[in-house]
């Protein structure tokens, strides 16, 4: 007896082990599927993949969502109005993906703020400075100078320099980003930075790009060296798309080519926020309509005004 109710428990347990299994290996099927779809529009298709930015060299590339890529120009782009080396921006870049992983945020540990994750209890500036990014990367860049060696010391012991952060070894997991986005929004690599966004779907004005223009380069456009227009896009743009307005913002660069480029990346990082639709330069030309592998990177541009940074925005 005692041994056929063994069985029968033995039989049960089984049952029910069955009975568990099933579902169980449906939940862990609908997770790899769901894992896998997840991974696949990270890597390929909308929507996920709708709306990011890569910079590529050193033999690989790094991706964006469009807000850090925002965020990454802005850094940059104090870097170029100051007129420091691309080296600066590489540190300040990988400083702030390590802090706040290049999100504008409002906590942190104890009272750390902002992109750089400042304290103002450290003398860092107010709150409401250190939450106002050019504010706060411009008081990274005034810490960075007074190093002497920043320029060709180890990138990550510059940053801790800096920061004096309690994980002072952890900057250096984003020193290659830093370098290809500094590398491209400083103009050293040419037509480098694509992104990949939807449709625009509304009229944009160019005067939002060249009022963000001049915020990032106050030094650069009150000195002269580098001036913004509104001009005909038909004239000026080598080719018009259905969906840009009339108007192009047309940026010179006062014939400083890496100044240009530097400009034309950061015009592409500012895609999904200003409604840029083309930007072209130097005969080379990103489409934001473009899909696939035409989206793979700059296309070839005839004509227009190819010394300048030629700006298309919406004009649906």
């Amino acid at each position: 007896m005692t041994s056929r109710d063994g069985r029968r428990a033995q039989g049960g347990g089984r049952s029910f082990a069955r009975q568990l299994a099933v579902p169980l290996v449906m939940v862990l099927l609908f997770a790899g599927i769901a894992g896998g779809s997840y991974v696949a529009l990270q890597r390929y298709g909308s929507p996920a993949h709708e709306g990011t930015c890569v910079a590529t060299g050193l033999g690989t590339g790094h991706r964006y969502s469009t807000d850090r890529v925002a965020n990454a120009a802005l850094i940059s782009a104090t870097a170029v109005d100051r007129q420091l080396p691309p080296r600066a921006a590489s540190i300040a870049l990988a400083t702030a993906y390590q802090e706040s992983q290049l999100q504008n945020i409002d906590y942190g540990d104890r009272d750390s703020l902002g992109l750089f994750q400042q304290r103002p209890s450290q003398g860092w500036g107010t709150e409401a400075e250190i939450m106002d990014p050019i504010y706060s990367t411009n008081a990274f860049y005034d810490v960075l100078e007074t190093i002497p060696d920043f320029q060709s010391a180890d990138i990550n012991d510059v940053a801790q320099e800096v920061q004096r952060s309690g994980h002072p070894e952890a900057y250096r997991d984003h020193e290659t980003e830093g370098r290809l986005y500094a590398s491209a929004l400083t103009g050293q690599s040419g037509a480098n930075l694509v992104c990949t966004l939807d449709s625009v779907g509304s009229t944009v004005s160019p005067e939002q790009v060249r009022a963000e223009l001049a915020r990032q380069f106050p030094l650069a456009t009150g000195s002269g060296r580098l001036t913004s227009s509104l001009d005909s896009a038909a004239s000026t743009a080598p080719q018009l798309p259905a969906e840009a307005g009339a108007t192009a913002l047309v940026i010179d660069p006062g014939g400083d080519e890496t100044l240009g480029w530097a400009l034309a990346n950061w015009a592409v990082a500012r895609a999904a926020d200003d409604g840029v639709v083309q930007v072209s330069y130097r005969g080379r030309l990103w489409d934001r309509s473009l899909r696939g592998d035409d989206a793979a990177g700059w296309g070839e541009a005839d004509g227009g005004a190819t010394d300048r940074v030629v700006v298309l925005v919406s004009g649906r």
